[in-house]
């Protein structure tokens, strides 16, 4: 059984698309719903080249990025989408990830143990 993946993406979202890559704005929603369905999938290797086609960098869209009310880290955890999770947590700044509140999201719903929350312990240590 699939589950409906719903994707809500911010104006700055769209923004940030059209001037990094010259995205348009309803690329930059496909290019959302995409990173969502990647992340629920555990498809790393397409997440990075659908991210290598439009020439984004992860960090530079993630604060914009929402599926299911969840940043793509907690949608990873929620998901048990291990392999894209730490591969999400390695593209990302420390110091992102030290003030994003997903670790505190992982701790607080009994992902604290996981191979994404240790991730973003070692990248924030």
């Amino acid at each position: 059984m699939y589950k409906v993946v719903t994707t809500t993406i911010t104006a700055g979202l769209v923004a940030l698309a059209a001037s990094v890559a010259s995205v348009q704005p309803a690329q930059a929603q496909d290019l959302a719903l995409n990173l969502c369905t990647y992340v629920q999938g555990d498809d790393r290797m397409r997440m990075r080249q659908r991210m290598r086609e439009d020439r984004i960098r992860l960090r530079s869209v993630y604060d914009g990025i929402v599926c299911n009310g969840m940043s793509l880290l907690q949608f990873a955890m929620a998901n048990d989408s291990q392999d894209i999770g730490s591969f999400i947590v390695s593209q990302l700044p420390g110091s992102s990830l030290d003030g994003n509140g997903d670790l505190d999201w992982a701790e607080a719903n009994g992902h604290g143990d996981s191979e994404i929350a240790n991730a973003i312990r070692e990248r924030t240590d």
